[in-house]
């Protein structure tokens, strides 16, 4: 039964997120990147003033750089490894190209999202700030596309349900465990790991955005350069392997022995898997960033857009890199994700594997805790503070869920919300890329000294 339910959302997605998707989030963040002027670019040096700028305490819950930390907790997840592993599987070592382009575009994507989470968050009675594409189209589009505002919340709701942090963390769990000893019921000791997870993450996500944001301003900083550094020793001991890692990348991105039907296969891989690295394009980031204490809508979308160029620019060839060197793409059956990636760095570093479990642990929890945010201010705007308290409930329950569940009925389920979620989103950036730019002009045609950005107005 779970099976075959797997082969019929993986059927579903395949048709949704293929061509569809791919057009929505590289066509129209690359429609975004030339109508900024290529803002991700051109706009970079002035993004890592506004994250080191003090900011002054405004309506807000947390700090821009909370805010960006805390999205990096999100997308520096799973996805990086897990999602790094499965685009090599299926799309081979070209894909990893198309997911530096998707962090280029992504990164002008996440500026328009940070720009209009800010321009047109609401406010409720005690002056708790939300943001969130249902939210600009609420405020920033007239009454007649509020129903798109509703579809977006609900996949919301559903899209940010940790299901591939949840599987590929048992998945990794249960591999380490298996060897030490043999597990006679793989299924039970999945239900266990899935309890410990929904109790390790209902002890931050009931404290709210302010104990996810200081949570993950330890965690983020951490896991990301203890990743760096297992990959360093990785890169050093195969120094000689760098460069045909680097050549396999850019030769099989543009390759067409197979023909242009494979040469797109590989591209709509490296962007589909992308989409669930960066979240660029899929709306979830301006909901963290609409609780920003900042008042100046184009320095949150400044910090916004340092985001892809963390997670998929920086983290995934770190990723891509160990696996290319260590790993061994042809002896893979099926699809496959964390293990691809944990058998590569156990065959290079001792007890890698044990490492890198370390890790992926707090790659996993990270996301689960930005996550379970996202969604219940999704159910905050359908069914308001009620809903929100009933959806944390079932947010957690839905670990277990998740944790026992096949890895194709997981990436199924993942990849058709995340584009009920990007449809919209991106078609809302769109329809307001003329208000970005009027912000734009006006933030970028002031003087803006050192001390300007440290005092916001």
């Amino acid at each position: 039964m779970i099976e075959t339910l797997g082969h019929f959302l993986t059927g579903i997605a395949d048709a949704l997120c293929g061509y569809p998707l791919f057009f929505t989030l590289i066509g129209g963040g690359l429609f975004l990147f030339f109508y900024s002027g290529m803002v991700s670019v051109r706009r970079l040096p002035q993004a890592l003033s506004a994250l080191r700028a003090k900011q002054s305490a405004g309506a807000g819950e947390i700090s821009s750089a909370q805010a960006l930390v805390s999205v990096v907790a999100a997308t520096v997840g799973m996805g990086n490894i897990a999602g790094v592993a499965i685009a090599l599987v299926m799309g081979g070592p070209g894909a990893i190209f198309w997911m530096w382009v998707s962090a280029l575009v992504g990164m002008s994507t996440k500026f328009h999202e940070g720009v209009l989470a800010i321009k047109y968050r609401t406010f409720d009675r005690s002056g708790r700030p939300f943001g969130g594409t249902m939210h600009i189209i609420r405020n920033g589009l007239s009454p007649a596309w509020r129903p798109m505002a509703s579809f977006f919340a609900v996949a919301g709701m559903f899209g940010t349900l940790c299901i591939m942090n949840a599987n590929q963390l048992t998945e990794a769990a249960v591999s380490t465990i298996g060897s030490f000893a043999e597990i006679e019921s793989p299924l039970t000791v999945k239900f266990i790991i899935g309890l410990s997870i929904a109790a390790l993450v209902t002890l931050v996500v009931v404290g709210g955005v302010k104990r996810i944001a200081s949570v993950a301003s330890v965690i983020v900083p951490f896991m990301v350069g203890a990743y760096f550094l297992m990959v360093l020793y990785i890169i050093v001991t195969h120094i000689d392997g760098v460069p045909a890692a680097f050549a396999s990348i850019f030769r099989e991105a543009f390759s067409l022995r197979a023909g242009w039907g494979a040469l797109a296969g590989v591209a709509i891989i490296g962007a589909r898997r992308a989409a669930l690295v960066n979240d660029a394009g899929v709306g979830t980031a301006s909901i963290m960033h609409g609780t920003s204490a900042c008042r100046e809508p184009v320095r949150e979308g400044l910090v916004a857009m340092l985001g892809p160029a963390i997670d998929s620019g920086f983290v995934c060839t770190l990723t891509a890199l160990a696996i290319l060197l260590c790993g061994d793409l042809t002896a893979v059956e099926g699809v496959k994700g964390l293990s691809v990636a944990m058998d590569a760095f156990d065959s290079a570093i001792p007890g890698g594997r044990y490492m890198l479990m370390l890790i992926v642990t707090c790659f996993a929890l990270s996301s689960m805790f930005s996550y379970s945010f996202y969604g219940r201010r999704c159910a905050h705007y359908l069914f308001g503070p009620k809903g929100e308290r009933v959806y944390i409930r079932f947010f957690i329950v839905t670990l277990v869920v998740f944790a026992v569940i096949s890895l194709d009925a997981a990436v199924g389920l993942c990849d058709l919300f995340y584009a009920f979620m990007a449809f919209p989103t991106m078609l809302t950036l769109v329809l307001l890329r003329g208000r970005v730019r009027e912000e734009s002009r006006r933030y970028f045609g002031e003087s803006r000294s050192p001390s300007t950005l440290s005092s916001e107005r």
